[in-house]
């Protein structure tokens, strides 16, 4: 009977925690969930009905305009910076602008958090790992992965609404240790990415571009690739960038980014650029952003930038001045406090005046409104009922895995390597200071994961393994290579986890070499003699490294990149190894020999090889010497064939009469609305499957233009992501606009449409045409 009693009690109790819990809002205060910041909450306070900034019928502009006139100076001032003030006579609260979302909620960035009621939220694979997918509609899916995970974190306190990410930096150098966030070294691979990945997060359902389900922001704005090298860090580089590289490498994303994805902001870099810092640049921010692209959104610094070219930079004389050129730039929110004690001085001195604060924080406020911060209580709104139960979902945490799967890269396959057989290994060898690491997988700017699925645990779960480290850590100072080589001689096969971690490449650590650490080469080596059935090399790292001595190494039989890939990467490697997944991920950077990273300083901006001093250029529209790997190398379980279905041979430009390039000869024409105007061609591809497994498959259309205005060698045209069943056919479609696609940035910074012989390549094939007037 006692037991009785207590049981029920215990029932008793549980129901009417769970009841209050759900129900009762003071309740859940008290355990620590607090409710969501936002504006105009009408219904705890009425007078606010009567502020037309917080009437919902009207447009954005009228709601700004009337919240900004309310406003005195200091209050103005408030919302200059991330950690932005609070004005309760208007019921506006105090909001934090800076979270991060680089891949999956992070909780860098004072605006987001975990707590006992979201532990975790789904942790993707690193970006440079996403990109090797080149799947444009998974770029897509993870955006609105991310921000259906952020708006229920949103809901319960624990995340804001604007999301500094995605980094869509150009990866121009291979020790940048921050490669590993960016979608690579090419530029339309970035724009893709970006424009995707914002597209993702930032859509609503309704489709309703005046509206944002979270606001993104595209980072770092521009010409950013040098943290710490040798001495020279970011805080005083000075990036000297011709106007032609400028417009045909660095620019492409961020104008993607703004005009193809409608990213609600963007970040400036701390880097200057050709002298001046990018973050007090009117030509770039008001004139570029705001004035070419159109901007619907905000600007913001990178992290105490304004700060950074004052003090470090000695860009100005005073600090006032200092945040008033910000200002003057176009720049509207300061990740910081320096605006916040300085511009009052500003505006003292009669450097800045109240209508350009005015001009700032209305830019704000408008991407406040069209996130729904000023439309009250968002329970009752779109995304309003997403909560704990939204987030680390099965379905978000597959779509993790799947992730990584596509991402993989296969680099080198012998006969008889992979696919392994689960059935036939009886035995498996797992070396290497990288096979069961789990924070390692996630990169950094990460968020506290769903949960890990280290390289050791997917293969285990398939086969009996005998695990060695072989390294106290990626540093690799002594490998234990007697107990590696011993268990690699009694295995059915091996496999060796190497590569970097946060401690070899990072925000802030350049890598001096490209050399994998310590003693792994040589831990590779010794255990690939020893071992008696096939040795898979598996590189976890988010920059490439020259590892030829793996390539050349006939006992080494496979060779796996697997970036750094998220929660589930060690199911997903494992789901590549054992055959369940056919590997279609492909390079989105070069890999350089050492010898490149010898006589090549970090800090030489320039794309273009220079013949007269031997300086060879960099990436691989650019690049003239030798490489480990190349962009866009990367193998399958499947051949896959390409045949051409249709293609022009001859592209007639129509041109004006008495147009100068018909009674001379011309090398280009400029890029001209009028001219490019329905000016497009379709290719049409057959791919067909040769292989007797189903899989995915990158088809990369480049285009190699002819050899005017030191263009590329051959450059990313498209790219389409098919999945073609078992000696099979599929059609593959490419729409080529030859204003856009085919056209090269000449020296001064002009895009013109080459004249002559193009060449376009998919795989082994080619295709030459004429473009003509």
């Amino acid at each position: 009977m006692a037991s009785s009693i207590i049981w029920f009690s215990v029932f008793l109790c549980s129901f009417l925690f769970q009841y209050l819990l759900f129900f009762s809002p003071n309740f859940k205060g008290v355990l620590g969930q607090s409710s969501p910041v936002f504006a105009c909450d009408v219904a705890s306070n009425t007078t606010l009905s009567s502020f037309a900034f917080c009437d919902t019928s009207l447009g954005v502009d009228a709601r700004v305009a009337d919240l900004v006139k309310r406003l005195t100076l200091p209050e103005k001032i408030g919302f200059l910076v991330n950690n932005a003030g609070s004005v309760s006579r208007l019921g506006i609260p105090k909001y934090e602008w800076w979270s991060e979302a680089l891949h999956g909620v992070s909780y860098v960035g004072p605006g987001t958090k975990f707590s006992s009621l979201v532990p975790g939220a789904t942790s993707f694979p690193q970006v440079i790992l996403t990109a090797a997918s080149f799947n444009t509609s998974l770029f897509e899916a993870i955006g609105r992965v991310v921000s259906t995970e952020a708006r229920a974190m949103y809901n319960v306190g624990l995340a804001g609404l604007t999301f500094w990410s995605p980094n869509i930096n150009i990866f121009r150098d291979p020790r940048w240790g921050r490669g590993q966030e960016t979608p690579g070294e090419d530029p339309v691979l970035s724009s893709k990415y970006g424009s995707g990945y914002v597209r993702g997060l930032q859509q609503t359902d309704d489709g309703d571009k005046n509206k944002l389900k979270v606001a993104a922001c595209c980072k770092h704005y521009t010409a950013y690739d040098v943290d710490n090298w040798k001495g020279v860090d970011r805080y005083h580089f000075n990036a000297v960038v011709t106007k032609q590289d400028l417009d045909d490498t660095f620019q492409p994303p961020f104008k993607s980014c703004v005009i193809d994805g409608n990213v609600a902001s963007v970040m400036c870099s701390y880097n200057q650029v050709n002298g001046i810092p990018t973050c007090a640049d009117p030509d770039l921010l008001a004139g570029v952003i705001r004035g070419e692209w159109k901007l619907n959104g905000y600007i913001v610094t990178d992290c105490d930038s304004i700060d950074v070219y004052f003090k470090q930079q000695h860009y100005t004389k005073t600090p006032e001045e200092a945040a008033a050129k910000a200002i003057l730039a176009g720049l509207d929110l300061n990740c910081g406090s320096f605006l916040g004690q300085y511009t009052p001085g500003a505006v003292q001195a009669g450097l800045v005046k109240e209508a350009d604060i005015d001009r700032a924080i209305s830019n704000n406020f408008a991407t406040l409104m069209r996130l729904g911060f000023f439309d009250g209580d968002p329970s009752d709104k779109p995304y309003g009922k997403l909560g704990p139960k939204d987030v680390c979902t099965s379905e978000n945490q597959e779509l993790a895995r799947e992730t990584a799967r596509q991402g993989i890269v296969l680099l080198k396959n012998s006969p008889g390597s992979l696919p392994l057989s689960p059935t036939a290994i009886k035995s498996l060898a797992v070396i290497g200071p990288n096979a069961n690491v789990q924070k390692t997988m996630i990169g950094n700017y990460e968020g506290t994961p769903c949960k890990y699925t280290t390289i050791l645990q997917g293969l285990s779960a398939s086969v009996t393994t005998n695990y060695v480290p072989g390294c106290a850590n990626v540093a690799c100072g002594t490998a234990q290579v007697d107990d590696a080589t011993k268990i690699a001689a009694s295995a059915d096969a091996t496999i060796l986890v190497m590569g970097a971690d946060q401690s070899i490449e990072r925000e802030s650590l350049d890598r001096i070499d490209l050399l994998l650490p310590g003693q792994q080469t040589l831990l590779v080596t010794e255990v690939a003699k020893a071992a008696k059935g096939p040795v898979i090399l598996v590189i976890m790292s988010g920059g490439g490294f020259d590892i030829t001595f793996a390539k050349n190494d006939t006992k080494i039989t496979s060779i796996l990149w697997v970036g750094y890939p998220g929660e589930a990467g060690g199911a997903a490697v494992a789901d590549v190894v054992f055959g369940q997944y056919n590997p279609s991920g492909r390079l989105p950077m070069t890999w350089y020999p050492q010898s490149y990273v010898d006589k090549v300083p970090m800090t030489n901006m320039n794309m273009r090889p220079d013949p007269s001093n031997g300086y060879p250029g960099r990436t691989y529209r650019f690049y003239t010497g030798e490489t480990v790997y190349s962009f866009g190398d990367g193998l399958g379980y499947s051949a896959f064939n390409h045949k051409l279905v249709r293609a022009p041979k001859l592209v007639s430009i129509p041109l004006e009469e008495g147009h100068v390039c018909h009674s001379s000869s011309c090398k280009s024409l400029d890029v001209v609305e009028e001219r490019c105007e329905n000016l497009a061609f379709d290719i049409h591809l057959g791919v067909k499957n040769m292989g007797r497994m189903s899989g995915g498959h990158t088809v990369m259309l480049f285009s190699s233009p002819p050899a005017v205005h030191k263009s590329p060698q051959k450059h990313l045209l498209g790219f389409e992501k098919v999945f073609v069943s078992a000696r099979r056919e599929a059609l593959v479609k490419f729409n080529v606009d030859v204003c856009k696609h085919l056209s090269v940035v000449d020296e001064l910074g002009n895009r013109k449409v080459a004249l002559g012989e193009h060449v376009l390549h998919v795989g082994r094939l080619k295709h030459s045409f004429s473009v003509r007037i």
